[in-house]
């Protein structure tokens, strides 16, 4: 898994070696070229690792674990047209895309390519601003394809897609709307039908914001799963969704939190969640989060989620951070089991953001 990756590093060295030399040798013209290149190119990366003991069935696992290692790179290509590329080098190519603004304001704005959808709070933002280690909630996780339902697999929550968005009433009013495939990433659609995603977002004041969403579709399973026995491998099925949900800003504390429901097939699962950080000292916030999730009503696969914690921003967007997670129930050999599931995380996050001033 390393060699590969430091094979991607030594190219990407390599490359910007050889632009640099050849840069020298260029006329002003080629140089006017790079330099207007370089001011329309922003470049991001970050890096998630750390280690993790956890306490499951009479069992103890302690594990180094590298999460995330994320590169992207935004193409401001005119004042209106963009593209970004992200890969993720310990897993998959993530999300590429272009943006087209149809309005001089922020009203409309249409994407087309491989991005995040818009189902609940939580998922369109970035891992390195979630104060859990274990990032998103647990319906958040199950409902948008992140990874914990078989049926759907391991989508990091991601879709390809078109999405129309855009912003009015200065920034008040936010919607979005979206077809995808429903079948993740990298992945033609598994069945005729599209996936309809849509956003509403609302900012009564400063520092809070409200925010609704739901999804219509119908999807393709790609495997058994012990949470929804009636559906199997290869089976088309009702996949429906909604969420209300709330994120509040202030220098003295942080909180969201959000009520989700699903429906596939004939089962359904719903859950809610609060998460929230408060400042305690210069770079140190604590954090607490409850989480209740039933992965099917039905068959009563309730689990209870608790994380308390303590975070230090040493510069910008980097951080490291301590948590304690209980969780009342787990899966184990195939089986929904409800028992006491302990884990200590421990993570360095490290970010870098690179813009060019103008």
């Amino acid at each position: 898994m390393q060699q590969p990756f430091f094979k991607r590093v030594t190219l990407a060295v390599l490359l910007a070696v050889f632009s640099s030399t050849a840069a020298m040798g260029q006329g002003k013209e080629d140089s006017d070229l790079l330099k207007e290149l370089a001011e329309r190119v922003q470049l991001h990366g970050y890096a998630q690792g750390g280690f993790n003991y956890t306490h499951k069935a009479g069992e103890d696992t302690p594990t180094f674990e590298l999460k995330r290692v994320l590169f992207w790179a935004n193409a401001q290509i005119t004042d209106r047209w963009s593209f970004l590329f992200m890969h993720d080098f310990s897993s998959v190519v993530q999300e590429f895309y272009t943006d087209y603004r149809f309005t001089r304001n922020k009203a409309l704005t249409v994407r087309l390519g491989q991005f995040k959808n818009g189902l609940s709070l939580e998922n369109p933002l970035s891992p390195t601003a979630m104060e859990a280690i274990d990032v998103y909630s647990e319906g958040v996780t199950y409902l948008t394809g992140c990874g914990s339902d078989p049926l759907l697999g391991v989508q990091y929550g991601r879709d390809l897609g078109l999405a129309i968005f855009g912003e009015t009433n200065d920034g008040k009013l936010r919607y979005e709307l979206e077809v995808m495939n429903g079948q993740g990433i990298n992945k033609k659609d598994g069945n005729k039908e599209k996936d309809f995603i849509a956003r509403l977002e609302y900012r009564p004041t400063k520092g809070l914001n409200l925010v609704a969403t739901g999804q219509l579709g119908r999807g393709h399973a790609i495997a058994n799963s012990l949470y929804n026995p009636e559906i199997h491998e290869g089976d088309n099925y009702k996949r429906n969704r909604w969420t209300v949900g709330f994120d509040y800003k202030s220098a003295d504390f942080n909180i969201h939190g959000e009520y989700l429901e699903g429906k596939d097939g004939s089962a359904t699962s719903r859950g809610a969640y609060v998460t929230g950080a408060v400042p305690v000292g210069k770079g140190v916030e604590l954090v607490g989060s409850y989480d209740f999730f039933n992965f099917n009503t039905s068959l009563g696969m309730d689990q209870h989620k608790a994380i308390a914690g303590v975070q230090y921003w040493f510069y910008k967007k980097c951080r490291v951070q301590l948590q304690y997670v209980y969780k009342s129930a787990y899966t184990q050999a195939g089986q929904f089991v409800h028992g006491a599931n302990h884990a200590i995380m421990a993570q360095m996050q490290i970010r870098l953001d690179y813009a060019k001033k103008k």
